[in-house]
Parts: structure tokens; sequence; C-alpha cells
């Protein structure tokens, strides 16, 4: 995807979020995040767009320490103001992406082509993810996150957190799980062993396609996968097909857990 193409779907996210917080009470609890409250989720989501913004919007080139991330987080607001708050920050990080300069030096945390697409990748999956969140919390589905960004969001999980020297995600004997989109050109292959596991990309999709062998295999439309492996879908949804070791999922759901 393009960096325009994601803050198109951060601006779509962001605002599909604050929709569901709007319609529901601050106190609902969030299902797919068990300890917080809707509350909760907005002050989290708030403080990220926030800081977030403050690396390409000044150029930061290492991480903000406490006091600086608490200078661009700003003080908290009121629960009175918190939507209009969560709404603010959201259209200052569009902003702020949409007129960086594409050659900004700024410090990022995944590999990518540039400090921006980072950014921009990064913000747009943290906001889709959570837009499930507050779904959740609403009590209902919301629209379908766009196969594009879902197979990208997959993407960046596997080969960028998951595959990243920090994953928690180890097994004592070798073990391999797939991935499979059926509904675009997306398949990740998982090596799991002691050390941080390898990803591994294909181009075809699910349907019909020859696929290296694994112990787990999750097939499935893009849009499922995403929040799947994003643990804020059930194991087993009737839409993801398992076939193997199930067991690995229960794994994949107690390791896989990004701070």
């Amino acid at each position: 995807m393009e960096i325009t193409e994601h803050v198109d779907a951060l601006r779509r996210e962001g605002t599909l979020l604050a929709e569901a917080a709007a319609r529901t009470d601050l106190a609902a609890p969030v299902p797919t995040c068990p300890e917080w409250s809707l509350n909760d989720l907005l002050r989290h989501v708030g403080n990220v767009h926030r800081w977030a913004a403050a690396y390409p919007s000044q150029g930061l080139l290492a991480p903000l320490d406490e006091d600086g991330r608490r200078a661009a987080i700003g003080p908290a607001p009121s629960d009175a103001a918190l939507l209009d708050w969560f709404r603010e920050g959201h259209a200052a990080l569009v902003d702020t992406l949409t007129r960086a300069p594409a050659d900004v030096e700024c410090w990022s945390f995944l590999p990518s082509p540039s400090p921006l697409g980072f950014w921009a990748r990064r913000q747009a999956h943290e906001t889709a993810v959570h837009r499930a969140d507050a779904d959740a919390a609403a009590g209902t589905a919301g629209p379908r996150v766009d196969t594009a960004l879902a197979l990208d969001g997959i993407d960046e999980l596997l080969r960028g957190f998951v595959a990243g020297s920090r994953s928690r995600l180890r097994s004592e004997r070798t073990r391999t799980i797939g991935v499979r989109a059926t509904d675009g050109p997306g398949s990740w292959h998982l090596t799991i062993t002691q050390e941080p596991p390898t990803v591994g990309t294909g181009g075809a999709t699910g349907t019909g396609a020859a696929a290296e062998p694994t112990d787990l295999t999750l097939t499935g439309p893009a849009h499922d996968l995403y929040l799947l492996l994003w643990n804020r879908l059930p194991v087993g949804p009737a839409q993801v097909e398992l076939d193997g070791d199930e067991a690995l999922l229960e794994l994949w759901r107690t390791s896989t857990v990004i701070g």
C-alpha cells in the first residue's frame, strides 16, 4: 500500500471508531480487551495518536522519554470532553502525515521504506484494530476492514512484530503455521523455534494454491484472518478454516501480545 492509502485508511478507521464510541456508554466494557472500558480505549488510542504525530512533525530522531511523551500527549481530558479530544488528536495525526515531506527523517521501530511510510502504516493498523475493539464495546460487528488493508496488516504483524527479536512466540520443538487469504494475494509461512520466528511469504491466494505443509493452516477472508491474528476474534470463527493442530492457535494467543 502507498502512504496515501494508509493515511486514507487511518482517516476512515478513526472516524468509524469515534462513531462507535459516540453511540456507546463510555463505561461499557471492551470484550476484546477484557481489562478496559471504552473510556480506557479512547484514552489509549488518543494518546498513541498524539505520541505518533510528534515524530514526523518534530523530526525526532530518538524515542521520547517519559517527560517528552507526556508533553506530546498533553493534559488528560475530562470524560465529558473525551470524544472531542479523541477526534482532535486523530485529525491532527492525519494532517501531520498528509503534510509531512516524503523524505522526513524521524525515529521509527519497524523496517519500512521510509519513516513516513512506517508511521502511516503503523497508525492505520493501530486504529483499525482498536476500531474493532470499539465496535465490540458497542455490541456491533461494524464494517469489514478493507481487504487490501487487512492483507497489509497481516504482513506487518507477521513480518514486523512476530519475526522481531522481542517476539515471545517460541517453541521447544519446531512448529509451523500457514496463513492463507482466500480473497487476495496473501500467504505466509511461520516457523516457530526457540529463536525468533521466521516468516516466509507467497503471492498465491488460498483457494487452489499449492502450499508448503504446516502443522496448522489458517485459511479465510483477509478481514477475518486479520482480526483473528490480532486476537480480536474467538478461536475458530466460522469464516476461518483451521486445518491441523489447533493447540498452536492457543500458543499464538498467549504468546503474541503487542505492547
